[in-house]
């Protein structure tokens, strides 16, 4: 079977919206991100430098299992890095380690989803 018309092959599997989505979904978290508190954005701003720092291929956050005392340690090094620009601000100490605990999972889950959803079309 011949067609009159050139087709070429790569044409076949092209998708101009393969990444719409995922495009989509950074802007709506960048927005949500815009309403967090001030206290909680620097928060965010020193995990996403902590998490950008480990992010390289065999890192711990992208392990199958994530270490429990990894996530921990990682928690409180940035809580250390914080230490004199939050202490004159009235946070109890129990609840800024479980905030950061929190978003720290959150921006690894995030990380750890968008790096499948990049590999698994090679």
């Amino acid at each position: 079977m011949y067609l009159k018309e050139y087709f070429p092959f790569y044409t076949t599997y092209a998708n101009p919206l393969l990444y719409e989505g995922e495009r989509m979904q950074d802007k709506e978290f960048n927005l949500m991100k815009s309403y967090y508190p001030g206290t909680v954005q620097h928060i965010q701003e020193k995990i996403e430098e902590e998490c950008d720092l480990m992010d390289y291929e065999g890192s711990r956050l992208y392990d199958e299992y994530p270490d429990k005392y990894m996530i921990y340690h990682l928690s409180c090094k940035i809580r250390e890095s914080m230490e004199p620009e939050i202490s004159t601000q009235a946070i109890r100490e129990d609840f800024l380690d479980e905030l950061i605990q929190v978003m720290l999972c959150q921006e690894i889950s995030r990380r750890r989803c968008r790096r499948y959803r990049c590999r698994r079309y090679f």
